[in-house]
């Protein structure tokens, strides 16, 4: 599981086995979701909170072309 960065508490990563379109998962020890990035939408949600559903949007946000950039660098896109 490639780990992208952490993030207030938060963890944002790939399965090795992902598909695309590119996506990121995200969780911490309340649960997990999974964001599409392009554009920035929460597709899934399994018990992360309102405010770290939040906080999680905007750091994909600040950092898209760091998630991207790391899709393509791990899955050789």
């Amino acid at each position: 599981m490639p780990i992208i960065f952490y993030y207030l508490g938060l963890k944002f990563y790939f399965f090795s086995n992902d598909h695309e379109p590119i996506h990121v998962h995200v969780s911490n020890g309340n649960g997990e979701a999974r964001y599409c990035i392009e554009p920035v939408e929460l597709k899934e949600n399994r018990g992360l909170k309102v405010r770290d559903l939040r906080i999680a949007e905007a750091a994909i946000e600040e950092n898209r072309e760091v998630i991207i950039e790391a899709w393509i660098r791990y899955f050789n896109k």
